[in-house]
């Protein structure tokens, strides 16, 4: 139920909006757009770029692209560190050593 209520306000936002889509080609983002936009919005700490990313794609898309991402990024870390995943991810956390 929350969902309908959540995209029918991004269409009334979307309808509502007076400046011209910064899409180039007119296409629809797709999660891993989104996933980058949403986290780095985050780490900017950019409340309105956090909700213009979370509204273009479902909720569910957009946590599987930021789950992807994190993951990504902790096996291209362990990569360039020389040390497993598991350990990367505890230090990124702030957690101890397992």
């Amino acid at each position: 139920m929350w969902a309908r209520v959540r995209k029918s306000g991004v269409r009334l936002r979307d309808a509502l909006r007076t400046e011209p889509d910064s899409r180039r080609d007119g296409r629809p983002h797709n999660l891993f757009e989104a996933a980058a936009a949403y986290v780095s919005a985050c780490a900017e700490n950019d409340q309105e770029r956090i909700d213009e990313a979370a509204g273009w794609v479902s909720p569910e898309a957009l946590s599987f692209g930021v789950n992807e991402l994190a993951c990504r990024a902790v096996i291209a870390l362990a990569r360039e560190r020389g040390e497993p995943p598991r350990t990367v991810a505890r230090a990124l956390l702030g957690l101890p050593a397992a």
